[in-house]
């Protein structure tokens, strides 16, 4: 059974903060709220991890998998940003879109594309998931918390522990501000992709 945690939106508690940190630390599989409905994460070198959010999702291996960072700079260690990407990004961060792009060495091998080595990059306006990731000092390794026959992501803690507490080892309770995926964009090849239309605005790609 999962351990719960009710933590509130606007103003997170820290010691609640601290203990979803903890159990990601220690290798553990947590949902969390995003600006986008919720996710499910664990650390950056979690192989175990990344195979739980594998089978929970039954994912293939051609999956891009999300890394949810903090800031802008911490999102520059972990993909290559010229200077075009660099002001598309910029303006629509934080927010809700997650960018697919080639990844740096700083990325494990097992989360790119296995034949474009590349990864989803992603900074989300939610506070709960900023005082996640700045406790944390490092992005989450995460996949939208969309289940198998769904094309919506879960948007309630009660839902996400009604359907899999049994898979998870953390969910954070705190409201989200949207009960649509990420809208996911292709910047690898030139010209911006929208490859998944969600809650992020796709006007100024058409």
């Amino acid at each position: 059974m999962a351990r719960y945690l009710e933590i509130h939106p606007e103003d997170p508690q820290p010691r609640l903060v601290g203990q979803a940190v903890d159990a990601v630390r220690d290798g553990g599989l947590i949902a969390y709220p995003t600006d986008s409905g919720y996710a499910v994460g664990c650390a950056l070198g979690n192989k175990a991890g990344l195979d739980r959010i594998r089978t929970l999702r039954r994912l293939d291996a051609k999956h891009h998998f999300t890394l949810v960072c903090r800031d802008f700079s911490q999102l520059g260690q972990f993909v290559h940003v010229d200077n075009a990407v660099f002001r598309l990004v910029k303006s629509l961060t934080p927010g809700p879109y997650t960018f697919i792009l080639p990844a740096t060495p700083e990325v494990p091998r097992r989360l790119l594309h296995p034949k474009k080595h590349t990864v989803g990059v992603r900074i989300p306006a939610h506070r709960t998931t900023q005082a996640l990731l700045a406790e944390l000092g490092e992005p989450l390794l995460s996949s939208t918390l969309i289940l198998p026959g769904q094309e919506e992501p879960l948007s309630e803690g009660w839902v996400v522990k009604d359907e899999i507490d049994h898979l998870l080892d953390v969910i954070v309770d705190s409201e989200v501000d949207s009960t649509e995926p990420t809208t996911v964009v292709d910047l690898t090849s030139g010209a911006p992709e929208v490859m998944r239309t969600g809650s992020g605005d796709t006007s100024r790609f058409e």
